[in-house]
């Protein structure tokens, strides 16, 4: 007899995927031999670029790579993270201290709450958000008190309006700009109220930065760490994936409290056995080298960007264009939930979109497209929306 296996409570803790149907209908549509286009999902298109895939083919052939590497990551690459911090953002970091390497930045998002978080004790999560910080959260056994991102507030939470007793109780804080989903960024100064409001409540502070060099117009992302105070409250998460579109090598870092990389580290010693040493010394090549790549990669998104907008525009779709990231954020142009028009979409165009609702409850109302698919189908994706009777 075959044993009965069911879930534990903190596993039917997570909110339902509500993309289980939209993946159902894809399934049946590639089954059948209709082609999709696929902007639902942020996972670059590009290839790595080819100094930094030279470079792990050299690291991978040093016998010394192939034992386990070190919990905190290799000094040389958190060296190479610090200095790349310093060109950027003028941020100095302790190697030794401040700076912990990750398998990639959602599995350090993730565990953050294990290491900040007792049962019970509230954080402080934007909605609409990427959803690990939200799991995480539960993972942890802790109270979800939602910050809601509106439109008419530019997606930045009103801190000014959290509950004291709430904001009292709160014992971490997640924010992400740029942001995913909605591409919108924050200055400076709403980050120098983030640090009052961290040290009033004694709130730690962790701020997603992964679209950072994903930029439009000009437009330069701040890193939080930037803030007079800020490093005396939080850190800041950072990641390969998406600056070079490293996405499957699994590399970021975490930055910034030195207690808190501590505690992290602490707890990722018992979870982990850390990153591959070849992929890191490709990612000490990618950081060394990121003022020359990034902008051919910026403009290829911009060129996309630029041309689904005027498409969409055309159509009588209001489109607001990002400063950062590679997402548009749009409300649904017609009388439907977020779910529906995306299911619409999906039936009848055969182009798939992140319904906004799966990001939270102030996403409804709003769908998100990736621009992470080839020129071609960003063209060929305005061409069926066209087509569409629905519409």
């Amino acid at each position: 007899m075959s044993l009965r296996i069911e879930r534990t409570k903190r596993l039917a803790l997570l909110p339902p995927y509500l993309f289980a149907e939209l993946d159902k209908i894809k399934q049946e549509l590639r089954a059948s031999g209709q082609g999709l286009i696929d902007l639902g999902i942020g996972d670059p298109d590009l290839p790595t670029p080819q100094p930094i895939i030279e470079k792990l083919y050299q690291a991978a052939r040093k016998p010394q790579n192939h034992r386990y590497p070190s919990y905190q990551g290799l000094l040389s690459f958190r060296k190479a993270v610090a200095d790349w911090y310093f060109r950027r953002f003028g941020v100095g970091l302790d190697p030794q201290e401040e700076i912990l390497t990750l398998i990639g930045s959602k599995e350090g998002i993730a565990h953050l709450p294990l290491a900040l978080i007792n049962p019970g004790e509230i954080a402080l999560v934007p909605d609409p958000a990427y959803p690990v910080y939200k799991a995480g959260v539960i993972f942890a056994g802790g109270r979800i008190v939602p910050l809601p991102l509106l439109e008419e507030n530019h997606f930045l939470p009103h801190l000014e309006q959290i509950d004291k007793k709430v904001a009292q109780k709160a014992r971490l804080l997640f924010l992400n700009y740029p942001n995913n989903p909605t591409g919108a960024v924050a200055d400076e100064s709403f980050f120098s109220k983030v640090v009052e409001f961290a040290k009033e409540y004694n709130v730690a502070v962790c701020q997603d930065l992964a679209y950072s060099q994903i930029t439009y117009d000009g437009y330069q992302a701040p890193s939080f760490l930037q803030i007079k105070g800020a490093k005396e409250v939080g850190i800041e998460f950072h990641s390969l994936s998406k600056t070079f579109n490293m996405t499957g090598w699994r590399i970021g870092f975490a930055v910034g409290n030195r207690r808190i990389i501590q505690t992290l580290r602490e707890l990722k010693t018992n979870i982990d056995s850390g990153v591959f040493q070849a992929v890191q010394e490709a990612g000490i090549e990618a950081l060394r080298m990121e003022e020359k790549l990034s902008p051919s990669i910026r403009k290829i998104y911009q060129a996309r960007r630029d041309f689904l907008i005027k498409g969409l525009r055309e159509l009588g779709w209001k489109v607001q264009p990002p400063k950062a990231s590679f997402y548009l954020w749009l409300r649904v142009p017609i009388p439907s939930s977020s779910l529906d028009f995306a299911q619409k979409l999906l039936t009848e165009c055969r182009v798939v979109v992140a319904p906004g609702v799966g990001f939270g409850e102030c996403g409804e109302g709003y769908i998100r497209i990736s621009l992470t698919v080839e020129d071609k189908k960003i063209k060929e994706t305005v061409e069926r929306i066209k087509t569409a009777s629905f519409l």
